[in-house]
């Protein structure tokens, strides 16, 4: 026998073995699995086939057993049918003087009910016991259960096909979700902060964007955002950020660039970014804004940042013409204070020295060889401070009135000795009635005016006729509230001249 003959009697043997297998799960049915109500079970096959099956499986029953079984047997030859295996009978089927509680034989006129129960056309059977089941396994022959198994695998082998199928294509469905999101543009937002900046008026934030998609495809490219961060859309990816340039907002203000770049990875669609990318812009003095600056702000609203190319000129415009007021303002308050500098500026032939800012435009001087006097507006008798050089070794008195306020040594052989009256103490003693010395009697505003001077307005009038003089008339705290002022912003300023 040739090997085609032989492997097409294998291929008929496993598929008549299949055959049969399906055969005896059609031939189970709950009719073979019928008890009566003393779990007597139906015999299926022989007791020599019974026997001969218990004997090939080596089980030995005791002889009670058999006895059982044969009495069993010969009881089943004398009874009827009825009385070898429960019945199933319809209600529909019972005459109509029977019920559910007719009297049985043998149990005088007791009501039992039945408990064969129709439900159409197929009885409910009662459960076996575990003994039933145990007898009924050995009653069935070996070929019977190999059949059966074979039958169960069969069954089992077509369902776990099919499940596999199913998860197989469910797998399928979920890769194919996710290539197809890879390939979905995802809008994402990130951190921006720039004040006064409306993009609806003025220009686009540019952002570079470098990096690799989800594809490895490399991206680099410029897209631009509003002052929310809102308007990059990309591909599922890993991405760096940075600021290509600065916007325009529509006043003309142009924002220092921020140098740092951010990492990011571009998960889903609506992904918040800002806690891994914020930027900040802030704006930089008017006047230092270079051309390059407003060049490359314009450059990037004209591709993408503004509405159109004519919108970003007139940004551009408004920029430069931002810096150039910005320009022309500070060039005329350096212009100012040079000319305020040098009208502060004064000397002798000994010394040279600025008059303090906060005195400047408030008072005037005059000059005689070494001594200069500073005085309150155009009233020559109402000295701030006399400044008088006395060689080394030569003594110095201040005239009456006067007060020693400080001394500056010029390095040259001189001192000079800055004097003059504490107004913070004759001021308020004046208004107090204390003194009639008409050389301290003022006017309320030139009093308020002379104390506020002399102590740099770091104290008002009333502070210092209240809290600093008082009711004592010492003068030791007014004099140290001028001495001090004085010490820090007059008499740094001397110097010998040159």
């Amino acid at each position: 026998m040739n090997d085609e003959t032989m492997g097409q009697e294998d291929a008929a043997q496993d598929a008549e073995a299949c055959a049969e297998a399906l055969e005896s799960l059609d031939r189970i049915s709950l009719d073979e699995i019928a008890f009566d109500d003393s779990g007597v079970d139906v015999q299926d096959e022989p007791e020599t086939e019974a026997q001969s099956d218990n004997q090939d499986a080596g089980d030995v029953e005791p002889a009670e057993d058999e006895a059982d079984h044969e009495g069993t047997e010969s009881e089943a030859g004398n009874q009827p049918e009825s009385d070898t295996g429960e019945e199933t009978v319809l209600l529909d089927s019972l005459p109509a003087e029977d019920s559910l509680t007719r009297e049985l034989p043998g149990l005088g006129s007791a009501p039992a009910v039945d408990e064969t129960i129709a439900m159409g056309d197929i009885p409910l059977p009662s459960v076996p016991s575990a003994r039933e089941a145990e007898v009924r396994h050995r009653k069935m022959s070996p070929k019977r259960r190999n059949l059966m198994v074979a039958g169960v695998v069969a069954v089992a082998l077509v369902a776990g096909g099919a499940g596999y199928a199913a998860w197989n294509g469910y797998q399928q469905e979920q890769a194919a979700a996710v290539a197809a999101n890879a390939h979905t543009m995802m809008s994402v937002q990130i951190g921006m902060h720039a004040a006064g900046l409306d993009c609806s008026t003025g220009s686009k934030i540019p952002v570079q964007v470098s990096g690799q998609d989800s594809d490895g495809s490399s991206v680099s490219e410029t897209l631009y955002v509003d002052e929310h961060g809102r308007g990059i859309k990309l591909l599922p990816g890993d991405y760096t950020l940075s600021i290509a340039a600065s916007p325009i907002a529509a006043d003309g203000t142009i924002y220092t660039v921020p140098t740092t770049k951010t990492q990011v990875t571009v998960k889903s669609d609506g992904q918040d970014l800002s806690a891994q990318a914020t930027f900040k812009l802030k704006v930089p003095s008017a006047d230092t804004v270079t051309d390059d600056q407003i060049d490359a702000a314009a450059k990037y609203a004209e591709e993408g940042g503004a509405s159109s190319a004519a919108a970003a000129k007139v940004l551009q415009q408004a920029a430069t013409a931002r810096r150039d007021a910005a320009v022309n303002a500070v060039s005329a308050q350096k212009a100012q204070a040079s000319r305020d500098a040098d009208a502060r500026h004064k000397a002798t032939d000994l010394y040279q020295l600025d008059i303090p800012v906060e005195w400047y435009g408030k008072v005037a001087t005059w000059q005689n060889g070494n001594t200069l006097c500073i005085y309150l507006g155009d009233d020559a008798n109402t000295p701030l401070v006399t400044l008088v050089a006395v060689r080394e070794g030569e003594s110095f008195t201040p005239d009456e009135g006067d007060t020693v306020l400080g001394a500056a040594n010029l390095g040259n052989g001189y001192t000079v000795y800055a004097n003059g009256p504490v107004y913070p103490y004759v001021v308020p003693q004046t208004i107090n009635g204390r003194t009639q010395n008409p050389v301290s009697t003022y006017p309320m505003d030139t009093a308020i005016e002379l104390v506020e001077l002399t102590t740099g307005n770091r104290y008002t009038y009333s502070q210092i006729k209240n809290d600093l003089v008082g009711k004592d008339g010492k003068a030791d705290g007014a004099t140290k509230l001028e001495c001090d002022y004085l010490a820090q912003i007059l008499l740094p300023s001397i110097k010998a001249q040159d």
